[in-house]
């Protein structure tokens, strides 16, 4: 099989502001270099290698001028744009559970956590502005350290 890695994963949004600040603010990814499409969006990386081309897209939505959006990547249902529809969730490997737990209180955003069972991951599942349903695995050595595990 020629797969090597999930590239990125892409969001449509009403609400490209509230999608820029989750990803960056939240998880704490970087903004950087997009392609200059005839659509609103931004790309967002990982540390400051922009080599892969970012692992998460945010695509927005412009109600006045759809038409790049439709040329580009085609229309979709706007019921289609809220939630992960057929995907269940999106998950990132991470460390620093202690800091995204109080950038979470600290911003006030519901979560859950939940230990695997003989995998060693302490799992926190949390959503982003449009619906989509974000895991972020840690290793349960960091749990184990603030007592949750």
């Amino acid at each position: 099989m020629g797969i090597r890695k999930l590239g990125h994963y892409s969001i449509r949004t009403g609400d490209l502001e509230a999608s820029r600040r989750f990803y960056t603010e939240i998880l704490g990814l970087k903004e950087g270099f997009r392609p200059p499409f005839k659509f609103p969006g931004i790309w967002l990386y990982a540390g400051d290698d922009e080599a892969d081309f970012g692992v998460v897209h945010i695509i927005g939505i412009d109600p006045h001028d759809a038409q790049g959006l439709k040329d580009y990547l085609g229309d979709k249902d706007e019921a289609a744009l809220n939630g992960t529809g057929a995907v269940d969730h999106i998950a990132f490997l991470a460390t620093g559970l202690e800091a995204m737990r109080a950038r979470l209180a600290a911003a006030g955003l519901a979560f859950t956590e939940r230990t695997v069972p003989s995998l060693g991951l302490f799992q926190l599942f949390l959503t982003d502005p449009s619906g989509v349903t974000i895991e972020m695995n840690y290793p349960n050595d960091e749990a184990r350290s603030l007592g949750l595990a």
